[in-house]
């Protein structure tokens, strides 16, 4: 331990050696040990901090790198700030912008972090100015091209210098959004915007050497919520000039057209409507920024300065309209821009940000912790607006669906840009924004409607969910058997052979009987749709048809008789089987088949050995074949399958009607959550209060589903 302090001393000693070489790796050897705290009160004590700091101040080539290195380095231990001064800092930004080599411009970089950031990491604000963003103002006058170089160090094939750069960038917007005065801090952020920087860190937000830049990409998007939570943090003044040119820029661009028109100026030169017409709710426009502050108005001046041409011809179209069906573009600029600040979360705490530090240790989490279209904050609000104005147009909305378009577009928002990959571009998420058909839009709505009331009412939606699953069993199960009753032609495959060739083929009529006990079935020659035999004559041996002919055998079957019903209906996934109905002139029938097994009577020999009437026990009975069906259509096939076993007390089986009962089941749903006030919903939570009966009658009941 006694010969590495040792050594250590001499190496400070070395630092004031004539010899550049020794210089150069006395300076090299102490990047290594001045992080260390102990050493560094060492170093201090030797006199070497005034030896860093000059050779920090005048060395050249790999000594002033490994000079700039160890007193970075020294300054993150919280040790050396008494020679930091005006003179360090300029010596530093100069080097920034004049020096090419990178680690050179490594070590001065992190320099000037541990500056503008001190007073966050050391606790000591100095009273002189050398420390914090202002720090650096008297170096960046002799230097402007400081920003420039800085953010243009971002697109550096460097990782590490890139990393530092925008550490420092973080640092000095971290440093103004919270020191300068409410004047100064807009300005410098929105030179940082007009010098690309935010280009920049998209970029690096997209790209593939993520892992090396994501500590500082982290903060930087921090930081970007810290400054939308700023600007909506500031309410609206008019007393403010900026403020005031704000707000009067969006009404002259709203009448750009009526000033080229002095007869249209004159008659508007006193609407008593001026701001209502533009979308705001009253003429006072103030109150309208009371949630979203400064940062709505931001958004709304952006989009009317940028897009005027569209603004103006909006306005026109809706000047046109009654004032019911009218698009309040301002009152929907403001809700986009709530929508997206509720989406990115942007009042998230910082504390629960820098929880995101901890995702950063594994790489396949980095696609969840960056969100790089919140850089494109603008865009977005462009974006999500003009979808709110098309689905305004495409309902046929009034200003009572007002609140039901927002919804549409928070949910557009919600699976558009919450859905997007990190490495999915901007424009893509505003053509998908833009193309997003509104019948998928609202099929999504009552997907999330009805998840939100699961979450909500747990147990109680899936009461009301089983409830409504047996009511749409039995109407199909009615629907089914309704069918049945209105009997249907079949193809028959029964028919007889003439003088060995096979004759035309016939049709079978099956129909089921009023009291729902009997399948009544006849066999023909040719099949007529207009006119169906009655039920009545079936049983007949000798039909009153023109032209048709009928022998029936058997011709009812008793469905108390019946033991099973089989088919090959639900075998593919179509449930129709291979049932492709040829022509009759190709002498094919389907090939679906429908199978209705029965016990029928045992031998009249074993009938009468076992002394027993015709209508024995199962013992006297044998199991055999009482109808076969062939359906004709998929949907045919499901009517008669499902009805008969329905009938039979069992359950449907085909995926027609499974789909037919779902379909029935939801819209029931559906149609009671939209009946239904989500604030109903609190007594998950917490009881609801009892409704006052005060002037009821005992007829007053309050329904949860229907409202009181």
């Amino acid at each position: 331990m006694g010969q590495r302090l040792h050594d250590q001393i001499h190496s400070v000693e070395r630092l004031g050696s004539e010899e550049d070489a020794v210089r150069k790796m006395a300076v090299f050897k102490l990047q290594s040990s001045i992080g260390d705290p102990s050493f560094a009160d060492i170093f201090i004590a030797e006199d070497g901090l005034t030896r860093l700091r000059y050779l920090t101040l005048h060395a050249s080539g790999n000594t002033l790198a490994y000079s700039l290195t160890s007193f970075a380095r020294l300054l993150e231990v919280d040790k050396g700030w008494e020679c930091v001064d005006q003179e360090l800092v300029e010596r530093v930004v100069e080097l920034i912008v004049t020096h090419p080599l990178v680690n050179i411009l490594r070590g001065a970089m992190s320099i000037l972090v541990s500056v503008v950031s001190h007073p966050y990491s050391g606790g000591r604000l100095s009273q002189s100015g050398s420390f914090g963003f202002r720090a650096l103002k008297p170096a960046i006058a002799l230097y402007p091209q400081f920003l420039e170089m800085l953010v243009s160090r971002l697109s550096s094939a460097d990782h590490a210098l890139c990393a530092n750069a925008l550490q420092l960038i973080n640092s000095l917007m971290r440093d103004s959004i919270t020191n300068d005065t409410e004047l100064e801090w807009p300005k410098f952020i929105q030179k940082l915007q007009d010098l690309g920087v935010i280009k920049a860190v998209y970029s690096l937000m997209q790209g593939t050497a993520l892992q090396d830049h994501a500590h500082p990409l982290i903060e930087f998007q921090s930081l970007t919520k810290v400054l939308l939570r700023k600007w909506r943090d500031i309410p609206l003044d008019l007393e403010k000039p900026e403020h005031r040119r704000a707000l009067k820029g969006i009404h002259l661009a709203s009448s750009t057209r009526e000033r080229e028109d002095s007869d249209v100026r004159r008659s508007r030169r006193h609407n008593p409507d001026k701001w209502r017409r533009l979308g705001f709710e009253t003429e006072s426009p103030v109150i309208q920024f009371e949630e979203m502050g400064f940062l709505g108005m931001m958004d709304l001046a952006d989009f009317v300065r940028n897009h005027q041409d569209g603004f103006q011809k909006m306005l026109l179209e809706q000047s046109t309209k009654p004032a019911q069906q009218r698009c309040p573009i301002a009152r929907a600029s403001l809700s986009v821009t709530s929508i997206l600040y509720d989406h990115f979360e942007v009042d998230k705490s910082e504390v629960e940000d820098s929880k995101s530090y901890l995702l950063l240790e594994s790489r396949s989490n980095l696609d969840k912790v960056f969100k790089p279209l919140l850089l494109h904050w603008t865009r977005l609000h462009v974006a999500g607006l003009h979808a709110f104005f098309r689905l305004w147009k495409s309902t046929s909305a009034e200003v009572e669906d007002y609140d039901k378009i927002v919804e549409l577009v928070r949910i557009l928002i919600e699976s558009v840009v919450g859905g997007a990959a990190r490495t999915k571009d901007v424009q893509d998420v505003e053509e998908e924004l833009a193309d997003f058909e509104y019948g998928r839009l609202r099929s999504l709505q009552m997907e999330l409607l009805e998840l939100t009331y699961e979450d909500v009412w747990g147990q109680h939606l899936r009461q009301v969910r089983e409830e409504l699953q047996h009511e749409a069993l039995q109407f199909v199960k009615e629907q089914r058997i309704r069918c049945l009753l209105q009997g249907a032609w079949f193809p028959n495959d029964g028919s007889p052979k003439v003088e060995g060739k096979q004759a035309i083929s016939k049709w079978r009529y099956v129909q089921l009987s009023h009291n729902r006990r009997f399948l009544h079935f006849g066999d023909f020659e040719r099949m007529d749709e207009t006119k169906r035999p009655e039920l009545d004559v079936l049983g007949k041996s000798e039909l009153p048809f023109p032209n048709w002919t009928s022998q029936l055998i058997n011709n009812s079957v008793d469905l108390s008789t019946v033991s099973s019903v089989v088919s090959n209906v639900s075998a593919s996934p179509d449930n129709s089987s291979s049932s492709t109905v040829k022509s009759m002139s190709q002498q094919r029938v389907s090939s679906t088949k429908i199978t209705i097994h029965g016990y029928v009577a045992a031998s009249s020999e074993a009938q009468k050995t076992n002394g027993h009437s015709r209508s024995g026990s199962r013992a006297t009975q044998r199991e055999a074949t009482l109808l076969t069906l062939r359906p004709e259509s998929p949907s045919i096939a499901s009517e008669w399958l499902d009805g008969l076993l329905m009938l039979l007390n069992q359950q449907p089986i085909t995926a027609e009607t499974s789909k037919l009962i779902k379909l029935i089941s939801d819209y029931g749903l559906k149609i009671r959550l939209l009946n239904v006030r989500f604030d109903d919903a609190v007594f998950a939570g917490e009881a609801p209060a009892v409704p006052s009966r005060e002037g009821l009658t005992d007829d007053y009941y309050y329904d949860i589903f229907g409202g009181s």
